[in-house]
């Protein structure tokens, strides 16, 4: 462990952290597709809802590129917290407690501070980058905006806007990076441990320091699936989205003590 792993501890005294293999978040995923069977209907009710919203939000920023883009580049930075109903499922699921819908519900309200100051964080995260995505088109691209049909094609694949491309993977992927390594594990903790919101926001990017390999192919494996339910025009996210939230909570449980 390196020295910024250490100062991590001693100022937070943060729990033991378990290195697994980079090959470890296949097994999550089969952990979490087992709690999304036997809990199908709880699961699928969360992934209906949530499909549900975000077929809302894209479809009212389907008409502006840059709003449509930080959409779903806000999938990612909230996604922890909206799946904490689904950690809750799998939490009572391990404990062999009532595991319905309403039981998940009702779960969230233990801890609800801690919920409310971690998902204050997530929200301004995402309204930052949303106006950052804004700032970035109106800094880098001057050209009429193209229909969404053709935004791909006509911005990231022409080669005409190369130095706006840049800014804009190199600034969202700055900000994911950082939310990710404290978000990766942070609700699943909240939801199973008496700590505040802080303590487990730096025990997940100690979990990531501690495993690179593990969780960079976690974060890949994410960006795959959701890129899937997107695909499918939020359809397939009814499913992908319980997957994960699932298997989040049993990466939490096998890397920490």
């Amino acid at each position: 462990m390196d020295k910024s792993m250490h100062s991590l501890d001693q100022h937070f005294h943060l729990p033991h952290i378990r290195e697994v293999s980079a090959s470890r978040p296949l097994h999550w995923l089969k952990l979490g597709w087992g709690d999304m069977r036997d809990n199908l209907g709880a699961s699928l009710t969360y992934g209906i809802f949530f499909a549900a919203v975000g077929y809302l939000i894209l479809a009212y920023a389907s008409g502006k590129p840059y709003l449509f883009t930080a959409a779903i580049s806000g999938f990612f930075l909230v996604g922890p917290i909206a799946a904490a109903g689904l950690y809750e499922i799998s939490r009572r699921h391990d404990a062999g407690e009532p595991a319905s819908f309403g039981a998940s519900l009702r779960g969230l309200t233990r801890h609800g501070d801690s919920l409310m100051y971690f998902g204050l964080f997530l929200a301004i995260t995402l309204i930052a980058w949303e106006r950052l995505s804004a700032i970035l088109f109106a800094l880098f691209y001057q050209g009429a905006v193209p229909e969404l049909s053709n935004f791909a094609r006509d911005v990231f694949l022409s080669g005409d806007y190369t130095h706006f491309v840049v800014a804009y993977l190199v600034v969202g992927g700055a900000l994911a990076a950082v939310v990710f390594a404290l978000s990766a594990i942070a609700i699943p903790m909240i939801m199973d441990r008496d700590i505040d919101a802080i303590s487990a926001a730096m025990t997940s990017a100690k979990a990531v320091g501690v495993n690179l390999g593990a969780m960079a192919v976690w974060a890949a494996l994410i960006v795959a699936l959701v890129a899937i339910g997107f695909a499918t025009m939020m359809i397939g996210m009814v499913v992908l989205l319980p997957l994960l939230g699932h298997a989040t909570w049993h990466a939490y449980r096998d890397l920490v003590d």
